[in-house]
């Protein structure tokens, strides 16, 4: 799984279409007819997007008779949440060191 160590994670989500997909993966597993129903792109666009995601390691597949089912990786999932919060938790440290500096052009 790279979705946590290089930034190819946040990569693969930078496209909106993968957005997407990862986020109604995220409700529920789905094959790749039922995401390309409701999306402007093709069954084949969809299936480019999900081997994308799967070779970062945001998404996995299983097959169910002739279909291939998709889901989120949760694992990958919650190790991009955890960057967030580390930049969050450094974001707002950050913040709150340049409040607590006293103001040089107050008299």
């Amino acid at each position: 799984m790279n979705a946590d160590g290089d930034g190819e994670g946040w990569g693969a989500l930078a496209d909106g279409t993968r957005r997407t997909i990862a986020a109604r993966l995220a409700d529920r597993p789905m094959a790749v007819g039922e995401l390309a129903a409701d999306l402007p792109v093709s069954r084949s666009a969809v299936s480019q997007h999900l081997k994308v995601l799967k070779d970062v390691g945001l998404a996995s597949e299983r097959s169910a008779g002739t279909r291939r089912i998709y889901r989120l990786n949760p694992v990958a999932g919650a190790a991009l949440r955890d960057q967030l919060d580390t930049y969050w938790r450094c974001s707002s440290a950050g913040f709150a060191d340049v409040v607590d500096q006293p103001n040089e052009e107050e008299p």
